[in-house]
């Protein structure tokens, strides 16, 4: 697979650049409007006083989902995501993220931030509603299986994908890399997540990662919906050369952090030394970028005194 960084014509230099001109304004301005598109209107930070919703402060998902290495593991997620035919036949049917792809990123991380940083009733709420949603994304598969949302494998399967490729994100670009015993207890505490969802069977550990990931290989294909999804992720064919370049880099920072089963069920290569230091480089430059241009998360900190005030 060539890189997707350098057939945007991002290299390093570039990146580094944007530390020093205004494009950094232009591009955190760029990842705002994304994030801020279409929000859950549930979202809530501030209260109950001494609520710690369902990780709390002292947890490893609260300082690794506060880390914007989170984005490369978003895209890493949905191109492994894509390689289950089931789950891509759900979102090649009754998704838009082709055509509203911001909104539906935006969508996407309040579920995560609300779930991670929120009180517990929010927490609570934003998975009833998404369970409801789920009710409605059934239908038979190109292959002739049929799928539906709500299937317990099939939201494993998507839990499982997520929080892998968070962790595989963390362990690549995060400031603060997780120790093998913080990566057990990060799978450990994210099952609740995908339990209030539906799924069941969750692996809780590293190893039961790996044997799940061993187990359901038979099933993945590397089909012409799952190759479409990776191509509209390298390249989208709309947005602006800012925001085109930005998401080329994300698409190849993730492609390198994929493991190497998952490049094999593409059919595609995965990324070679000077590439990998190519791409890991220029990711770098810009997450440092966009982490400048953020400043402080607002949410982290309204959760944080939310959580540790007196309960009232």
């Amino acid at each position: 697979m060539v890189s997707a960084v350098m057939a945007a014509g991002v290299t390093p230099a570039r990146a580094l650049g944007w530390a020093a001109t205004p494009l950094r304004n232009a591009v955190g301005a760029q990842l705002r409007e994304a994030f801020d598109s279409n929000r859950f209107p549930q979202e809530r930070y501030d209260e109950p006083a001494g609520d710690p919703g369902w990780f709390g402060p002292d947890s490893v998902t609260w300082w690794v989902h506060s880390d914007l290495s989170m984005i490369v593991g978003g895209f890493g997620s949905l191109m492994v995501q894509a390689l289950h035919p089931l789950a891509m036949a759900g979102v090649a049917e009754h998704s838009d993220f082709k055509e509203r792809p911001a909104e539906r990123l935006s969508r996407t991380a309040s579920f995560v931030a609300a779930t991670t940083y929120g009180d517990s009733e929010t927490a609570e709420r934003l998975c009833r509603i998404v369970r409801r949603t789920h009710r409605r994304i059934t239908g038979i598969a190109p292959d002739g299986r049929p799928y539906d949302a709500n299937d317990p494998a099939l939201l494993r399967w998507v839990h499982v994908a997520e929080v892998s490729m968070f962790a595989a994100a963390n362990a690549r670009y995060g400031r603060r890399v997780m120790t093998p015993a913080e990566l057990d207890a990060y799978y450990d505490e994210m099952a609740v997540v995908a339990e209030a969802l539906g799924a069941t069977d969750l692996p809780r550990s590293s190893i039961e990662m790996a044997d799940y990931f061993t187990d359901v290989q038979p099933e993945l294909a590397g089909g012409d919906q799952a190759q479409d999804t990776l191509r509209f992720l390298a390249n989208p064919p709309e947005g602006d050369p800012v925001t085109r370049s930005v998401s080329g880099m994300f698409s190849a920072a993730a492609w390198g952090i994929l493991p190497t089963w998952a490049h094999r069920i593409y059919g595609r290569r995965g990324p070679g030394p000077t590439e990998r230091a190519v791409v890991a480089a220029s990711t770098q430059a810009l997450l440092a970028t966009l982490k400048a241009a953020a400043g402080d998360n607002p949410v982290l900190e309204q959760a944080t005194r939310r959580a540790r005030a007196t309960r009232v």
